[in-house]
């Protein structure tokens, strides 16, 4: 479930709304605003097919880093969700929409927000952009946009609500 190691950085993190943000021990800047929240990742060689371009596979994986990162920017932790609250959220429903390739070497942005919250249906909105292009000019390019539907439930699958924080801390979200 977990994020990508030392290679993400991410926007922003709820608690401390103007010092450094910090991630796996390293800095990466201030928080910047809590929606959406911004996870930058640089494309790696294995992500992409044999003519560079990133499979189409792999923007699922970046969206659930993007929802691991907005819940760990809310103080929240996946693990935890699972650990302490014996809860999963099992993908019920995703979506994609390709725009433009990302290649090797891409430093993309994942912008990642909640977007719905009904009963024990979540639902995650993800866009996802390359910031420069392959000159190193500044040039935001949207590459892909989709979204993410989830059933809270235990480990038996059926359903139960979401823990009184992490849904108070998504709606609070929402709200912005």
């Amino acid at each position: 479930m977990g994020g990508g190691g030392g290679r993400t950085k991410t926007a922003c993190l709820a608690g401390n709304p103007d010092g450094p943000l910090a991630h796996n021990g390293m800095i990466f800047g201030k928080r910047d605003s809590q929606m959406p929240v911004i996870t930058r990742v640089r494309v790696r060689y294995a992500e992409t097919d044999q003519m560079g371009i990133v499979y189409y596979a792999n923007y699922f994986v970046w969206f659930e880093l993007g929802r691991v990162e907005l819940l760990r920017s809310l103080g929240l932790a996946y693990s935890r969700l699972e650990l302490d609250h014996g809860c999963i959220l099992p993908v019920v429903d995703a979506r994609c929409r390709y725009r433009a390739p990302a290649r090797y070497d891409d430093e993309i942005l994942i912008e990642t927000s909640p977007a719905l919250m009904r009963g024990s249906v979540l639902k995650f909105a993800y866009k996802i952009y390359r910031e420069r292009n392959q000159k190193g000019e500044e040039r935001k390019l949207l590459l892909a946009e989709g979204e993410t539907t989830h059933v809270v439930c235990d480990d038996q699958l059926n359903r139960k609500p979401l823990p009184s924080r992490y849904a108070a801390a998504l709606k609070a979200m929402m709200a912005e």
